[in-house]
């Protein structure tokens, strides 16, 4: 009878568990639709730049959506400098990177001379002693740092109102977890979590926002 009613008990959880895994994947998919733009050639021209918006950080994230696809990939590399750029894929804070860099703003070089004279000011999280330009700036701390000791620091809203296409944001994914994207229109990003980089679908509330900026 015991073995009777474990096995009833069994049954009920992993059908239960089945289901919770088949609805997550059904509401992720449906609540954060993903454009492929590269991956799917009949996507290419599903997301067009609205001509009206005139912000160079908009159009160019919408342009390089279109036309790349970045694996995910945050290892350390040895960059060149200034203008230093990973072989192929890149982490979240590549897609800034590159976007930025189409609009004369080379985070690798502004960020460095920053900290090289103001390297107190920055997070000491990840144990350093002094600036490295091949890593400095492909970190979401420091990239918050450098745009509020600019003045590009915007207020935090729960209104999507507030959040202009251009606008750069950053989430606390979980604990100690950072991640950073660019805002489009209708509360799509352009951004990189893995597996590629992609223009996602309803993203800016998705998670906790720790950053809301504008250049």
């Amino acid at each position: 009878m015991k073995k009777k009613a474990f096995i009833t008990i069994a049954v009920i959880i992993l059908s239960g568990l089945i289901l919770f895994v088949a609805f997550d994947k059904v509401y992720k998919k449906n609540l954060f639709p993903v454009i492929h733009s590269t991956i799917e050639g009949k996507s290419k021209d599903e997301y067009k730049i609205n001509p009206t918006i005139k912000n160079g950080i908009y159009q160019s994230s919408i342009e390089l959506a279109k036309n790349n696809t970045w694996v995910y990939d945050k290892a350390y590399y040895k960059l060149s400098y200034p203008g230093g750029d990973v072989p192929s894929g890149g982490a979240c804070t590549d897609v800034v990177i590159r976007v930025l860099r189409k609009n004369n703003m080379d985070l690798q070089q502004l960020i460095h001379e920053d900290m090289v004279s103001n390297f107190s000011e920055y997070p000491k999280k990840w144990g350093l002693n002094n600036t490295d330009p091949n890593i400095d700036h492909r970190r979401v701390p420091n990239i918050m740092k450098y745009f509020e000791r600019n003045g590009y620091g915007m207020s935090i809203t729960n209104s999507a109102s507030d959040y202009q296409p251009g606008d750069i944001v950053t989430w606390e994914l979980s604990p100690g977890v950072t991640h950073i994207g660019i805002v489009l229109e209708n509360q799509d990003v352009f951004h990189n979590m893995g597996p590629t980089s992609r223009i996602e679908r309803g993203f800016l509330f998705s998670h906790r926002i720790i950053g809301h900026y504008r250049i």
